[in-house]
């Protein structure tokens, strides 16, 4: 019989299952973080959690928050745990389950953030971190600058006293420490966006620049914003989760969160407040954050764009199913090889070929159970930051973007939304409504796709780039994923 995560029932759980080495009532907040998903639990979380139960850096625990739907539910669903997560890390034959207890509370989700702002008065809480999704940071994905006409930045501007979008909660909380005589908490983004630090500094101020120039330039002097580069493959939490933790673990977690072992955090030392001894339980500090963050992006996150758009065509749901499938392995090896890494600058330390064949087996690790609809969601934010960028850097050098171009018309296709046989899906992207007219039309004009240029500005007026998404788009409109795929590798595209 399972036992339900709570406080009062750590000392029941099973013996196999570790545990907090430290007590609740040691551990004081240093951290509010906003946007409490999976990654978030089983990445920052974990490392304090590795921290604390080495006894150090106790003042350093986080305090949840959020502004969306989705974090109104996860809010309901850590309370009666006591804001305990389980999180089991999935090797093939050796799973391993721990319960994290770095988090002691949760900013109540209302409609506003102004919870956040208050709760953001006290002086103890010296870091804000984020993950709010690569689409959450108010970016024009044509120009990768940040954009005062979004809505979300709009309303922020015009309704400081209770505003609704993360950037406005923190402009607002930097507002009322900066009138109060406190200092400023630094802000620490851990999205998959290049350069994050900066992105976020320039939505913070940007937003600022709209509501008193004054305050802009108090939050671009006085206001620390690392960058970071964060990396953890974790599935979204199903009832195939709920379950498995159940009767293998014999745990009752409302939403636990299962990973792949690899984690890795490279993050930039800029925390004139302080910051936990992260370096102790195994992150990286640098000042050449850049370098390992583009590696990441456009290896990692570009090879989970190539495998998902012919994976979702093909019917193929899981991760690992995809990577065994010779065509679509064979696409990202070829693509990752020919087109991708060469781009990739040299980072310290780091052997680019031996980093993609990691990420590779990391992929076709078959515990995870990582979805081909979770890597094919978002794809207008993703493909400006994931895709888009190799293309652009290989178009400059004269290079040759055949397997680019493809990858380009497999998502036109996928946005199209059907698969190969006919079958209809959802196409997961707040943008869904022109992607798939504008998908459809391809069919007939691919010019139709290329012209939506906050996605592909200037890249889509190369003509080598505009000739082979043609290509490409027809062939797999008339021949199929599969026959397309074939011809590629074959180098027949």
């Amino acid at each position: 019989m399972s036992q339900s995560l709570n406080l009062a029932n750590l000392a029941n759980l099973p013996s196999g299952v570790a545990k907090p080495r430290y007590g609740r009532g040691e551990l004081k907040a240093g951290i509010l973080h906003v946007g409490v998903g999976n990654f978030h639990r089983a990445h920052q979380a974990v490392y304090l959690d590795d921290l604390f139960n080495a006894g150090k850096d106790l003042d350093w625990a986080l305090i949840g928050a959020g502004i969306r739907i989705g974090d109104r539910a996860m809010r309901q669903a850590l309370e009666p745990q006591d804001w305990l997560t389980t999180v089991v890390e999935l090797e093939p034959g050796a799973n391993i389950a721990r319960v994290t207890g770095a988090m002691v509370d949760f900013v109540p989700v209302n409609e506003d953030g102004t919870a956040i702002v208050t709760a953001l008065d006290d002086p103890a809480l010296r870091i804000v971190s984020l993950t709010v999704t690569e689409g959450g940071y108010c970016i024009d994905p044509a120009t990768g600058s940040f954009n005062p006409d979004h809505p979300d930045i709009v309303y922020d501007a015009a309704h400081m006293n209770a505003p609704k979008g993360v950037f406005g909660v923190l402009l607002a909380a930097l507002k009322r420490r900066h009138d109060a005589g406190k200092a400023p908490f630094t802000v620490m983004s851990c999205d998959n966006i290049p350069h994050n630090g900066q992105v976020a500094r320039d939505a913070v101020a940007g937003l600022a620049d709209l509501v008193d120039p004054a305050l802009a330039a108090y939050v671009r002097e006085q206001v620390a914003f690392p960058n970071s580069m964060v990396d953890r493959i974790t599935p979204a939490t199903t009832d195939r989760e709920r379950t498995i933790l159940a009767e293998r673990f014999g745990i009752k977690d409302n939403w636990p969160v299962f990973c792949e072992p690899f984690r890795q955090w490279v993050l930039e030392d800029k925390f004139p407040t302080g910051r936990p001894a992260l370096e102790d339980v195994g992150v990286t500090f640098t000042p050449h954050v850049a370098a390992f963050e583009l590696m990441k992006l456009r290896i990692l996150n570009g090879g989970h764009a190539t495998i998902a758009y012919p994976a979702g065509l093909l019917g193929i749901h899981f991760v690992h199913d995809a990577m065994a499938d010779p065509l679509v392995r064979g696409f990202l090896d070829k693509l990752e090889v020919e087109e991708i890494i060469p781009c990739v600058p040299p980072v310290p330390g780091v052997d680019l070929r031996e980093y993609y064949q990691l990420i590779a087996r990391r992929f076709a690790n078959p515990d995870v159970g990582d979805t081909i609809p979770r890597l094919a969601q978002d794809g207008s934010n993703r493909q400006p930051k994931f895709i888009l960028p190799s293309t652009r850097d290989r178009l400059k050098a004269g290079a040759d973007v055949t397997g680019l171009a493809l990858e380009s018309a497999l998502w036109c296709r996928y946005c199209a939304g059907t698969t190969d046989t006919g079958e209809a899906f959802r196409l997961d992207d707040p943008n869904a409504s022109r992607l798939t007219p504008a998908a459809l039309a391809a069919k007939d004009n691919p010019a139709s796709f290329l012209d939506l240029r906050d996605i592909f500005g200037d890249i889509a007026d190369a003509p080598q780039f505009r000739s082979r998404f043609e290509t490409s788009l027809s062939s797999l409109w008339r021949d199929g994923t599969r026959a397309t795929l074939q011809r590629y590798l074959s180098g027949n595209i």
